[in-house]
C-alpha cells in the first residue's frame, strides 16, 4: 500500500459546507459507537500485536488508542471552551510527544477504553442537547488561526474515530488476525 493510503485509510475528513441535521445526527452516531466498536476490535489482541505499528515509522496500535483518549480529551475541552467564551484561542498541543510518553507506549489498553466510554458518553450527552445557536459557536485553532464551528469540529471528530479505528483494523486485516 502507498503511504498516502496507509496514513489516511478512509481519506481526509471531508466536512461539507452547508451542514444538515443528519450530517450531525450521523457524526454523533460515530463518536458515541467509537469506544465500545474499538473494544471489540482490539480486546483480543496480544501484547506484541498492540505494540506492532499500523505502517512504517507510524504509532503501534496501543499508541493509537491511547492517542484517541488523549486527542478527544482535547476536543472535549475545546467544545466547552466555545460553548462558553466567546471566540477562544484554544490550545494545542504535540501530539506526537504525547504519544512518545510511557502511558502511550506501554499503558494498558483497557484503561483507556474505559475512559473513553465515560468521556464519549459525557461528550454525546452534551452534544445532544446542544441548540442550533449553540452549534454554530467557534473556537480559533491556533496553528493557522482558523475559526471553527462546533458543528464543523463534530464532524472532524466523527471523521477522526473512523480514520484511527481503520488504522488497527487494516493492519489487523492485513496481518491475517482479523
Amino acid at each position: 500500500m502507498e503511504l498516502e493510503q496507509l496514513k489516511y485509510p478512509i481519506g481526509k475528513a471531508q466536512i461539507p459546507e452547508h451542514i444538515t441535521k443528519k450530517n450531525i445526527e450521523t457524526w454523533i452516531s460515530d463518536i458515541e459507537r467509537f469506544p465500545h466498536e474499538l473494544e471489540f476490535l482490539v480486546k483480543e489482541l496480544s501484547d506484541t500485536q498492540l505494540d506492532t505499528p499500523y505502517r512504517d515509522n507510524g504509532w503501534t496500535i496501543r499508541q493509537v488508542i491511547h492517542h484517541s483518549y488523549d486527542s478527544h480529551h482535547n476536543s472535549y475541552t475545546r467544545f466547552k471552551w466555545a460553548l462558553t467564551e466567546d471566540k477562544p484561542v484554544i490550545k494545542a498541543y504535540y501530539e506526537e510527544r504525547w504519544a512518545e510518553l510511557s502511558d502511550s507506549k506501554s499503558g494498558p489498553i483497557m484503561l483507556t477504553i474505559d475512559a473513553l466510554k465515560a468521556l464519549h458518553a459525557k461528550w454525546v450527552f452534551l452534544l445532544n442537547g446542544l441548540t442550533e445557536k449553540e452549534l454554530l459557536k467557534t473556537f480559533i485553532h491556533p496553528d493557522g488561526n482558523k475559526e471553527v464551528s462546533i458543528k464543523e469540529n463534530i464532524g472532524i471528530y466523527g471523521w477522526h474515530c473512523q480514520h484511527h479505528y481503520a488504522h488497527i483494523e487494516q493492519l489487523m486485516l492485513r496481518k491475517g488476525w482479523k
